[in-house]
C-alpha cells in the first residue's frame, strides 16, 4: 500500500532533520509558507520610517510579506539555526557573531547541499543567511526555532539568542512544528540597556537608533548627538543579548571558526593605521570586511573619542588628514572630546 503523502511528509521531515544535523546546524524546523505573522506591522514599520536608509527593505516588501512571490509553488519555510557563542575573553568593541569568520561563508554551503538533498526529493528551493526578501525571525518563531522577544531578537531556551538563522523556500510541504510560547514574562531588561533607547516599546525597534545599524549599515556620518552614546563600540552592539537572562543557558558553538580572531585584541588606534590593503588583510574572510576601512574607521574614531586618552591624539591627528572625510570629521571630532575630557 502507498503511504499517505502526510506519512511521507512526515518520513522525509525526519530524514531532513538528521541531514541538517550532519551538517552542523542545530535546529531544523518547519513553517508553512504562508503571508509572515508580523506582515502588517513590518509595513507599517516601515511606513514610520523605523528602518532609517535601509531603502532595499522597502523595495522588496511586497516579497518579505509573500513567500509566493520570491518562490512559486512554495509550501514550506524550512528555518535552520547555527549557535555561535564562543567562550573566552570578551571584545564588547565587536559584537560576538562577528570575532571570527563570516558566518555567511560558513552557512551557505551547508544551504547549497541541503538544497541538493531536497532537489532529489522533487523540491525547488530559494534559500538565504539575512540576504534575502524574507523575514527570518517571523518565520523563526513560526517554526518553533524560539519566541521573538522584546528586544525583536529571536529567543531560544536551550542556548539564549547567540545563533544565526537560516531560511530555505522550498515546494516541498512538511508537516509544521508548533511555535513556541513567549517565555519573557514581565522582563524588561533588553530594554532598559539599551544603550541608545533603540527599543522603544516591546517588540519595536527604531533602526535610526540602533547602534548595530549605526556602525554598520549607515554609510554616512554618525549624528553626533548618538556618538557618546556609542561608548566604545566600533563594530554592531550586544547589549542587548548581554541583558538577556535567557543567555545564561549559552553553549559553546561546536564551528570553530567562529572562535575569536587577534583583531579583536588589537587597541583601537591601532586600527587608524590600516590602509585599504592592510584592512582587506587584517579582515579577510570577517564579517566586518563588508562595511570597508572608511566605515570602520569612522567607527573607532567615535570609540576613541569617547573613551580615548592624549596618548591617542597622535593616530587621531593623522586620521583627521585622511583623504576620505567620513574619517576626517570623525577623527576631529574625537581630538575635541579628548582634549575636552583632558
Amino acid at each position: 500500500m502507498n503511504e499517505s503523502p502526510a506519512t511521507a511528509g512526515t518520513d522525509i521531515k525526519a530524514a531532513l532533520i538528521a541531514e541538517a544535523a550532519r551538517l552542523g546546524f542545530d535546529a531544523c524546523r518547519i513553517a508553512p509558507a504562508v503571508a509572515p505573522p508580523h506582515a502588517a506591522e513590518f509595513r507599517d514599520w516601515l511606513a514610520a520610517g523605523n528602518h532609517a536608509d535601509m531603502a532595499w527593505m522597502e523595495r522588496n516588501a511586497d516579497r518579505r510579506t509573500s513567500p509566493e512571490l520570491v518562490l512559486p509553488g512554495a509550501k514550506s519555510v524550512i528555518v535552520l539555526a547555527v549557535n555561535y557563542w564562543q567562550p573566552g575573553t570578551d571584545s564588547p568593541a565587536i559584537a560576538r557573531y562577528a570575532w571570527g569568520d563570516d558566518y555567511h561563508e560558513i552557512i551557505e554551503p551547508k544551504l547549497y547541499t541541503l538544497d541538493a538533498w531536497l532537489q532529489i526529493h522533487g523540491g525547488r528551493q530559494r534559500q538565504y543567511v539575512d540576504t534575502g526578501p524574507i523575514l527570518e525571525r517571523d518565520f523563526g518563531a513560526l517554526a518553533g526555532i524560539g519566541w521573538q522577544g522584546k528586544s525583536t531578537m529571536l529567543i531560544r531556551r536551550n542556548s539564549g539568542t547567540y545563533f544565526f538563522l537560516a531560511s530555505i523556500l522550498t515546494t516541498l510541504e512538511f508537516p509544521p512544528d508548533e511555535p513556541e510560547r513567549d517565555h519573557c514574562g514581565k522582563c524588561t531588561r533588553c530594554i532598559e540597556q539599551c544603550p541608545t533607547g533603540a527599543i522603544t516599546a516591546p517588540h519595536k525597534l527604531d533602526a535610526r537608533l540602533c547602534i548595530s545599524y549605526l556602525t554598520i549599515e549607515n554609510k554616512g556620518p554618525i549624528p553626533e548627538a548618538l556618538r557618546p552614546l556609542i561608548g566604545h563600540r566600533i563594530y554592531g552592539c550586544d547589549a542587548c543579548l548581554e541583558a538577556c537572562p535567557w543567555n545564561r543557558f549559552a553553549k559553546e558553538s561546536h564551528e570553530a571558526r567562529f572562535s575569536a580572531r587577534d583583531f579583536t585584541s588589537m587597541p583601537l588606534r591601532d586600527f587608524l593605521s590600516l590602509d585599504d590593503d592592510a584592512f582587506r588583510t587584517l579582515f579577510r574572510k570577517s564579517p566586518i570586511k563588508r562595511i570597508k576601512r572608511a566605515r570602520f574607521l569612522r567607527n573607532v574614531c567615535v570609540a576613541l573619542g569617547n573613551t580615548g586618552t592624549l596618548d591617542d591624539l597622535p593616530a587621531l591627528q593623522n586620521a583627521a588628514s585622511d583623504p576620505d572625510s567620513l574619517i576626517a570629521e570623525h577623527a576631529r571630532w574625537a581630538i575635541t572630546r579628548i582634549k575636552d575630557r583632558a
